[in-house]
């Protein structure tokens, strides 16, 4: 099927959804609101370019300020488009056209005349649900949230061909950084900008802000305070990704450079994770629990952890005492979609133990979610077993100016197995640069 059509068999599950989502909690419409101008201080009348709201993004990919999506069961939804005539800014126009014919598109500044009675409001800005005379009890109601939250874990083929098409849209800018690396000293914000140009994309644009990391920066898990002089530095760990309809990848590499015994050792920390994160990919069952995944993740860290001299103590003692947890602190990885940690898979916590896993969901055909895991050399996690003789701490210590390794696919759940979108772009996690 073409774009277009997939896009009309998604707003036709949509609309399927919807219909049984506003029987179970008693409304009889959605008016969905794309959003307003946010100030970046109150103090100024600069603006932050507008994200649309997410749940209006999911029925069409459409940047523009003040619209609203009227959804009714039995109806065509109508897409009302304000009138805002602008000399000082306009909003960017949608990069393709394959979703206009599955809406009844309406011009009005008269919005309020469209939203049907017992309609509840979706959106970010409540100033706009008292304009449409929608009460207090009908703005972005928890029950039906809940329910709208639900249709976005179990992804349709369209939502599937956007998030392949983000992450094809985002190898292109990997490649360049690991070759940009291999060439010789760089910047992270020479990085950075060398990322945004290739793939297209301007920091707005990015699902996230780019995380580019070199070296001992790479103990930083969310780095984006970016060197500006080039900086000598044996690895670089890149996490970023681009967009696509809304659609998000989130894609993270980690490259090695030069000789030393150092860097021959986090070499093999390196494919370490890389085989480990590709084995997790393989393990992805249909009723498995995501956190039993995860759990899976810290025993193969502790295994890792001693075969590259890190630690003699067994598998079992690195994961019953924590240790693995002071070198890879984060969760296996979340579920994806039109946000980066995107909603759904996260309806009860984590156990007290894994207090960073964003998905806790059991894994069901048709999620998207990425995976994962990482080692890192964090002074701060691993200063309460300095103490400790089951540590080589002249090795970690070494290891140190490397910061640490991640490595993240983006895979959707089939019947049995996975598709890794992102695998089909990018064919190695990391290693050696050149």
């Amino acid at each position: 099927m073409d774009l277009a059509s997939l896009h009309r068999a998604h707003v036709e599950s949509l609309q399927r959804g919807v219909a049984a989502a506003l029987e179970k909690t008693g409304f009889g419409a959605l008016a969905i609101h794309s959003g307003s101008p946010v100030k970046r201080t109150e103090a100024d009348d600069a603006y932050w370019p507008l994200r649309p709201t997410p749940h209006f993004q999911h029925w069409l990919p459409l940047a523009e300020p003040g619209g609203l999506l009227v959804v009714q069961p039995g109806k065509q939804p109508k897409l009302v488009r304000t009138l805002q005539p602008s000399f000082w800014e306009a909003p960017a126009p949608p990069e393709s056209a394959h979703f206009w014919g599955a809406f009844e598109v309406i011009e009005s500044n008269a919005a309020r005349e469209l939203v049907p009675a017992r309609a509840a409001f979706i959106g970010d800005d409540l100033a706009a649900a008292v304009a449409l005379g929608v009460p207090e009890e009908g703005r972005n109601p928890a029950s039906l949230l809940a329910e709208l939250d639900q249709l976005r874990v179990h992804k349709t083929e369209y939502e599937v061909f956007c998030l392949a098409e983000a992450n094809r849209r985002a190898g292109p800018g990997h490649e360049q950084l690991r070759t940009l690396f291999a060439s010789g000293d760089r910047a992270e914000l020479e990085l950075h900008l060398a990322f945004l140009g290739t793939t297209l994309q301007d920091d707005a644009e990015t699902p996230y802000k780019n995380i580019v990391a070199l070296g001992k920066h790479a103990a930083t898990l969310h780095h984006i305070s970016y060197e500006k002089r080039a900086t000598p530095a044996q690895s670089l760990l890149l996490d970023a990704g681009a967009s696509f309809s809304g659609y998000c990848s989130d894609i993270t590499r980690t490259w090695v450079k030069g000789g030393g015994a150092a860097a021959s050792v986090f070499a093999q920390v390196v494919a370490g994770v890389e085989a480990m994160q590709q084995r997790l990919c393989a393990a992805v069952r249909v009723g498995m629990p995501y956190e039993e995944l995860h759990d899976e993740s810290h025993r193969q860290v502790a295994q890792i952890l001693r075969i590259v001299g890190i630690s003699r103590l067994s598998v079992d003692e690195l994961v019953k005492r924590g240790i693995t947890r002071a070198f890879y602190p984060h969760g296996l990885g979340h579920s994806l979609g039109l946000q980066c940690h995107d909603v759904g898979c996260a309806l009860r916590p984590p156990r007290a133990d894994n207090p960073f896993l964003r998905n806790t969901s059991v894994i069901a055909e048709g999620q998207v979610f990425t995976i994962e895991p990482g080692i890192y050399f964090i002074e701060a996690l691993l200063a309460p077993w300095r103490k400790s003789s089951d540590i080589d701490w002249k090795l970690v210590d070494a290891l140190a100016a490397f910061g640490g390794v991640r490595i993240e696919d983006d895979v959707q759940v089939l019947a049995r197995g996975v598709r890794n979108l992102t695998r089909e772009v990018l064919e190695k996690g990391g290693g050696q640069a050149a």
